[in-house]
């Protein structure tokens, strides 16, 4: 196993974005969003943090409750970019300015309940909303292929999918990358595999979709929520991990009370791609 530091201590962390020097990071039970570098926190009344997204002029895209705020951490300045919906999870940037990003059912994951559906959702750079596709069983991390011609997805409680993207980023028929029922966080490396965390799953796995080989990064924990490259040559890799139980509590409706999840960084044993960001004109 690689060595893992220890960079930060919380109930459940979820939300992660490293963008530069800036590590952004949410704990979805104590709510905004912290700079581990600067110690600044933005949005400190949203909760349930799921997804974080850079915007071109450095404002940050944050998913949750009710849709998709945006707060610009250098201005203080902020807004909604996306509303009308129950919650909004994982985000990429569709390559052209605008973003993909996935539904869930907050407000029944809050109350203890079910969820019902989930949805994959495209905001084009002016604003139009397309549904790419819905009926989903939880919509988790997802990317884009380097070529853009395919999206990858994580259904959490069914498998890791993928679905080929055609003009107008129609999505053509679903096929599962691989079974996974914990799917959870996702995302890429500069070889275009796609690394998967579980939220029951003490190891990672990067898959090669052209033929299925994986590379596997034991954890230091038992599950993971979210991973991100980052760091000058992109081989820094940033891992939230997270204590099984306490999903199942959250899932449950009831307080969580230990701080045993934690974010690490270790070295991976390749380079990851950068994250585009998106382009909206926030006012």
């Amino acid at each position: 196993m690689p060595e893992f530091e220890e960079l930060a201590r919380g109930y459940y962390l979820e939300g992660l974005l490293v963008d530069g020097d800036d590590i952004w990071l949410t704990d979805v039970v104590v709510g905004g969003v912290r700079n581990l570098t600067t110690g600044q926190i933005v949005l400190p009344g949203r909760t349930m943090i799921g997804g974080l997204l850079m915007n071109a002029d450095g404002s940050l895209l944050v998913a949750g409750h009710g849709g998709i705020e945006w707060v610009n951490p250098k201005t203080g300045a902020q807004g909604v970019l996306v509303s009308g919906i129950d919650g909004a999870n994982e985000m990429r940037s569709d390559g052209a300015g605008g973003m993909l990003f996935g539904t869930i059912d907050l407000p029944a994951i809050l109350q203890g309940r079910k969820p019902g559906p989930s949805s994959i959702r495209r905001m084009s750079v002016d604003g139009a909303m397309t549904v790419l596709k819905d009926g989903l069983a939880f919509a988790n991390g997802l990317s884009l292929s380097p070529d853009g011609k395919e999206l990858y997805f994580n259904e959490s409680f069914a498998a890791s999918r993928r679905f080929p993207v055609g003009p107008d980023f129609a999505l053509g028929e679903m096929a599962t990358l691989r079974d996974m029922y914990d799917c959870d966080g996702m995302a890429l490396d500069a070889g275009g595999r796609v690394w998967i965390c579980g939220f029951s799953s003490d190891h990672l796995l990067g898959i090669d979709p052209a033929c299925g080989e994986t590379l596997r990064i034991d954890l230091p924990g038992p599950a993971c929520t979210n991973l991100r490259f980052g760091g000058p040559d992109m081989r820094d890799l940033f891992v939230t991990v997270v204590d099984p139980a306490s999903a199942q509590r959250l899932a449950e409706g009831t307080p969580l009370t230990d701080m045993n999840s934690v974010l690490y960084r270790t070295r991976a044993p390749v380079a990851g791609a950068p994250i585009a960001r998106t382009n909206f004109a926030l006012v």
